[in-house]
C-alpha cells in the first residue's frame, strides 16, 4: 500500500510538474460529491413589507456560465458595467417571486412577470402596496410594479433605465408615483476610439501630496472619459402607476438622487470635470443641489472639488459638507457633516464633525447643529425632540451613542453607550428601527415612547446567542426580553410588534436547516413561516464541531472543525487536515481571544467553501481564529509574521492533541487576505505540507500607500512592507504553493499581475508551484465552470502533496 501511495504521489507531481510555461486546458470536474453540493438548489430570499403584513419570497438562480461572463463589460471610473444594458455587470439578480402573509398563509406566485426575469433593486411603495423593481432585458433595463393585493406585475417603462452608477429609482410618499433616472434618448451613437492617438497622456503633480491607495478600473485618457460621459448622462422622470412617464431634469451625469419624505424635492448629485485617471467616480468633482419635484432649481448646496489628495489614516475625509441627505423623520429637511479637523485624523481636536441643517424653502443659512468627538457615523431619527448620532474612531476602535435634541443644539449630547468595537461580548446590539408615513427608517419606540429595543448577536465565549432587549432611553437600562437557547441557533430578523412583542426569526440547528418563524415573545410560542427545502441533506453525516484552544502567549482562539461521515476521533488513523482562516487585527488580548460563530448552526457551504474537503477525506479547521494583535505602541503588523505562526502551530497542536491530525499531513488554504496569510505562512514555518492561495496579494510594494488595516505608507515603515511580503522571500520557499486568482480580479490591490510575479519569482528558484487563472472571473468566482475546476485543482493539490505525501 505504501508503494501504491508513493507511485500516485510522482504520478501526480510528473502531472503538475509537466505543466510548465502557459498550458491551455479545458474546464475538469471535481468528483461528484463535490458537482452534488456546488450544484444544491438555492435557498429564497425573504424581504418583509413596511407595514409587516405581508412577506416577500425572491427566487435566486444557479450560478451563471461562463459564458455569461464573457459578455462585453466596460471598465471605466473604478465601476464596470454591461453597455448593452446600461448598467452593471457581474451582478446577482432573482428569477421569480412569490408573497405570503406574515404568519405563512396565502402564498402566492407573483404573475405578469416577464420572461427569463432576471430582477433586482426591489423597492416596497411605503404603504406596502406595491413592489417596484427593475428587469435587466437583452437590451437594457426595464421598471416594473407589483401590485400586492393581487399579485400581478405590470411593466412601467420600456428598457431606459440608467443603472451605471448610483440608484435607480425612488418612490413618491403618495404611493403612486415613481422617479427614476434614464438614458438619454438623443445620445446617438456609441463614441468610436480614434485609430490614432492626438498626443501623449500626461499627468502633472506639483508638490502637493496626493497619496492615494491603488484602484483599478479607472479612466486613462480622453476617449474613456467620452464613453463615461456617455453611459452616466442621464434624466430624471416620473411615473404614474399606468406608465406615464413625464420628464423632470435636465441631461447630466447623475451619480445619485434621493426624492424628499414628503416628495416635494429631490437632491440631486451631478458628477462634474476635471475627471480624474488616478482616483474612481465617488472621488470626481461633483455637485450636489435640491431641485422640486418639476425639476425648477431650489438651491445649490455644495460644489465639491475632484479628490485626489486626502489626509493619512483611516479617520481621513475630505473637507466641505459630506452624506448630504434628508431626515427621516421630517417632511423635507436636509442635513450634512462637515469636518472641523480638516479631514486629517492625526490634526488635535476636540470636535472632529459637525452636523448642519436646511428646511424647506431652503431660502436661509444652514442651522449649526451638534458636534462630535469622534468622527460622525450616522443619525438614527425618532422624533422632534430626539435622535441618536453614532460616533467611531478607527485608531482606538471606540465607538459612541448619544442622543440630542434635533433643532436645540446647545443642550449638546448625552452619552448611552460608549464601548470599544473589538468587545464582541459587550456589543449590546443594534437598535431597531420602523418603517414611517414617509417610507423612512426612524426608531422603534413602544407606544409610551420610554422604551427602544435592540437586537444583537451575543457574542460569548460559548457562541453567539442571539438576543432582543428592550432599552429604556431615560435612564439606559436594559431588559432581556428573549435569548437563543441551545441548540438552536434563532437570529431575530425584524421586530413586528413592540407591544405585544413579537419578531422574526430564522431558526436553524446543526440538524435543522434554516426558516423563518415569528416568536410571540410574550407566550413564548411560535408559528413557522417558511418551509423551505433541505438544500445539503448529503451534509447530515459530517461531524461539526467549534473547537477552543490557547496561542502560545495565553489569548483563546476557536475555529470549526468538520470531520468526514463516520470518523472516530481516537479510534480511527489521524487525518489529512485542511486550515482555513483569515487574519484580523486588534488593538486589545481580550477582543483578540474572543469567540465568533455558532456551535448550533446548520451547515450551509457557499459554492468555493473549503469545508467541502470533508467529503474527500480531509479534516477540516474552518475559520481558525488568526487574530493579529497590536499592543501599546506597538502595530499589529509588526509582528504579523510571528503571531501567524503562532496561530497555526496552536491550531495544528491541538487538532493533534484531539487525536484527529496527521501533523504530517496539514494543508493551508485562504483567499484575498487568507491568501496573503498562506503565502506567509508556507515563507516562514515548515507546518504545512502545501498550500492553496486564492486571489491574493504578494508584494506589498505594489500596495505602498497602506494595506488592509496598515495605515503606514511603505516609505514611513519599510520593514514591514519587506517583512511581510512573500515575495520577498520567494527565495525560501520549499513548501508546495498552489495560486489561483481570477484574470479579471477588480479589488483594490489584489491585481492579478501579484499572483502572476508572485509565480515567475517562485518558479525562478526551484519552488513547486503553479498558477491557475481562471478567464474572466473577478475577486469572487462566479461561473459554475470556474467554480468546479478550482475545486478539482485543490483537491488534486491537496491529495498529491498533503494527503498521499
Amino acid at each position: 500500500m505504501k508503494r501504491l501511495f508513493l507511485l500516485m504521489g510522482i504520478l501526480g507531481m510528473v502531472c503538475f510538474q509537466n505543466a510548465t510555461a502557459q498550458n491551455e486546458m479545458t474546464y475538469q470536474l471535481p468528483p461528484q460529491e463535490i458537482i452534488d453540493l456546488v450544484d444544491a438548489p438555492t435557498t429564497p430570499s425573504m424581504s418583509i413589507g413596511p407595514r409587516n403584513n405581508s412577506i416577500l419570497l425572491m427566487e435566486n438562480p444557479g450560478h451563471p456560465s461562463i459564458a455569461d461572463l464573457a459578455q462585453e463589460e466596460l471598465r471605466l471610473g473604478g465601476i464596470r458595467f454591461d453597455p448593452r444594458t446600461n448598467g452593471p455587470s457581474r451582478t446577482g439578480h432573482n428569477t421569480g417571486l412569490s408573497l405570503i402573509d406574515i404568519h405563512g398563509g396565502n402564498l402566492r406566485e407573483v404573475s405578469g412577470l416577464p420572461v427569463n426575469p432576471r430582477i433586482r433593486s426591489i423597492s416596497w411603495s411605503p404603504d406596502g402596496s406595491k413592489i417596484a423593481f427593475t428587469h435587466t432585458a437583452d437590451t437594457g433595463i426595464e421598471l416594473w410594479v407589483v401590485n400586492v393585493a393581487t399579485a400581478n406585475a405590470s411593466r412601467l417603462t420600456a428598457p431606459v433605465i440608467n443603472d451605471v452608477v448610483g440608484n435607480t429609482f425612488n418612490w413618491l410618499s403618495d404611493n403612486q408615483t415613481i422617479v427614476y433616472k434614464a438614458i438619454l434618448s438623443d445620445r446617438g451613437a456609441h463614441p468610436s476610439r480614434p485609430r490614432v492617438a492626438s498626443g501623449p497622456i500626461t499627468q502633472e503633480s506639483l508638490g502637493r501630496r496626493a497619496a492615494v491607495r491603488t484602484f483599478q478600473d479607472l479612466i486613462s485618457d480622453a476617449y474613456d472619459e467620452a464613453i463615461f460621459d456617455y453611459y452616466t448622462m442621464a434624466r430624471l422622470y416620473r411615473t404614474d402607476m399606468q406608465g406615464n412617464s413625464e420628464p423632470i431634469s435636465e441631461a447630466a451625469a447623475i451619480w445619485s438622487f434621493n426624492v424628499s419624505p414628503d416628495g416635494r424635492y429631490i437632491r440631486l448629485t451631478t458628477l462634474q470635470k476635471p475627471y480624474s485617471y488616478i482616483v474612481p467616480f465617488s472621488r470626481f468633482a461633483h455637485r450636489i443641489e435640491l431641485i422640486d419635484i418639476n425639476g425648477n432649481p431650489v438651491r445649490i448646496l455644495a460644489d465639491i472639488p475632484l479628490l485626489e489628495e486626502m489626509p493619512q489614516g483611516f479617520g481621513a475625509t475630505r473637507e466641505g459638507p459630506r452624506s448630504i441627505t434628508w431626515r427621516n423623520d421630517a417632511p423635507a429637511s436636509i442635513y450634512w457633516v462637515e469636518a472641523l479637523d480638516g479631514g486629517d485624523p492625526s490634526a488635535e481636536a476636540e470636535y472632529r464633525d459637525q452636523v448642519f441643517y436646511l428646511e424647506a424653502p431652503f431660502t436661509g443659512e444652514p442651522m449649526a447643529g451638534i458636534k462630535t468627538t469622534y468622527r460622525f457615523s450616522g443619525i438614527t431619527w425618532a422624533r422632534d425632540d430626539m435622535a441618536l448620532v453614532n460616533e467611531f474612531w478607527r485608531a482606538t476602535r471606540m465607538a459612541r451613542m448619544s442622543s440630542f435634541h434635533p433643532t436645540e443644539p446647545a443642550r449638546g449630547l448625552i452619552l448611552l453607550q460608549e464601548r470599544s468595537a473589538e468587545d464582541r461580548y459587550g456589543d449590546p446590539g443594534t437598535l431597531q428601527t420602523r418603517t414611517n408615513e414617509y417610507g423612512r427608517s426612524v426608531l422603534m419606540l413602544d407606544r409610551r415612547g420610554r422604551n427602544a429595543f435592540l437586537i444583537g448577536m451575543g457574542a460569548s465565549p460559548e457562541g453567539n446567542r442571539p438576543f432582543v432587549d428592550e432599552y429604556n432611553l431615560n435612564s439606559g437600562a436594559t431588559n432581556r426580553l428573549w435569548r437563543s437557547e441551545s441548540p438552536w441557533y434563532e437570529l431575530p430578523v425584524r421586530i413586528i410588534d413592540p407591544d405585544r412583542p413579537s419578531v422574526i426569526t430564522r431558526r436553524e440547528s446543526v440538524d435543522e436547516h434554516p426558516n423563518f418563524f415569528v416568536r410571540d415573545l410574550r407566550r413564548n410560542r411560535l408559528t413557522q413561516i417558511t418551509h423551505f427545502p433541505e438544500p445539503f441533506p448529503q451534509l447530515r453525516e459530517l461531524h461539526k464541531e467549534m473547537i477552543h484552544y490557547e496561542r502560545n502567549d495565553g489569548i483563546p482562539l476557536s475555529g470549526e472543525l468538520f470531520l468526514p461521515p463516520g470518523y472516530r476521533p481516537g479510534t480511527d488513523d489521524p487525518l489529512p487536515t485542511i486550515l482555513w482562516a483569515y487574519p484580523r487585527e486588534f488593538l486589545t488580548a481580550d477582543g483578540a481571544g474572543q469567540v465568533t460563530g455558532s456551535p448550533y448552526t446548520y451547515t450551509r457551504l457557499g459554492a468555493t467553501s473549503i469545508v467541502m474537503l470533508a467529503t474527500q477525506g480531509y479534516a477540516v479547521l474552518n475559520n481558525a481564529a488568526f487574530p493579529i494583535l497590536g499592543v501599546g505602541d506597538t502595530e499589529p503588523n509588526d509582528t504579523f509574521v510571528e503571531q501567524l505562526v503562532a496561530n497555526a502551530q496552536a491550531a495544528i497542536d491541538a487538532l493533534v492533541d484531539m487525536g484527529v491530525t496527521d501533523p504530517e499531513r496539514v494543508g493551508v488554504s485562504g483567499h484575498s487576505y487568507g491568501a496573503f496569510m498562506t503565502a506567509n505562512l508556507l515563507s516562514h514555518s515548515n507546518l504545512f505540507a502545501a498550500g492553496v492561495a486564492r486571489s491574493g496579494a504578494y508584494n506589498r510594494t505594489l500596495t505602498p500607500f497602506g494595506f488592509q488595516a496598515e495605515e503606514r505608507t511603505y516609505w514611513q515603515a519599510p520593514d514591514i512592507y519587506h517583512t511581510m511580503s512573500p515575495f520577498m522571500h520567494a527565495h525560501n520557499m520549499e513548501t508546495p504553493m498552489l495560486l489561483i486568482h481570477g484574470s479579471d480580479d477588480n479589488n483594490s490591490g489584489t491585481f492579478p499581475m501579484q499572483s502572476e510575479r508572485y509565480y515567475d519569482a517562485l518558479r525562478g528558484h526551484g519552488a513547486s508551484v503553479r498558477l491557475v487563472m481562471l478567464p474572466h472571473e473577478s475577486h469572487g468566482y462566479r461561473a459554475r465552470e470556474s467554480v468546479l475546476h478550482m475545486h478539482r485543482e485543490w483537491i488534486d493539490w491537496f491529495d498529491t502533496y498533503v494527503k498521499n505525501k
